[in-house]
């Protein structure tokens, strides 16, 4: 298992974990309380911040939206019953593939 697999795949259980929690008690578990909705709009909130970070060309403001994106992605995986290894292994299936060819293969495209 690489680095990052093991990093995500551990805070993935913490989030998991999270689930059953109070809300009060925890970020994630308040999220999770709020429903489907509440987490989209904030994966979407944090994909904007770190388009906009990249834009302004702040390695480390980058990497840090980076970071809260990644964190909702994976609150939103866990809500949907997912995890960091379901999108590792698609990862994986796409490797070697053009994406021109990865996306035309789609039902529907």
């Amino acid at each position: 298992m690489s680095e990052l697999s093991t990093v995500l795949n551990r805070l993935a259980q913490a989030l998991e974990g999270r689930k059953g929690a109070d809300p009060r008690s925890s970020y994630a578990a308040s999220l999770y309380a709020r429903g489907t909705d509440a987490i989209l709009k904030k994966g979407g909130e944090e994909a904007t911040e770190t388009s906009l970070a990249a834009k302004g060309g702040d390695k480390l403001l980058v990497v840090r939206e980076t970071a809260d994106l990644w964190f909702h992605c994976l609150i939103m995986l866990a809500h949907s019953g997912l995890g960091p290894d379901d999108v590792l292994a698609e990862l994986q299936r796409r490797e070697g593939i053009s994406g021109i060819d990865e996306k035309a293969s789609r039902p529907g495209s």
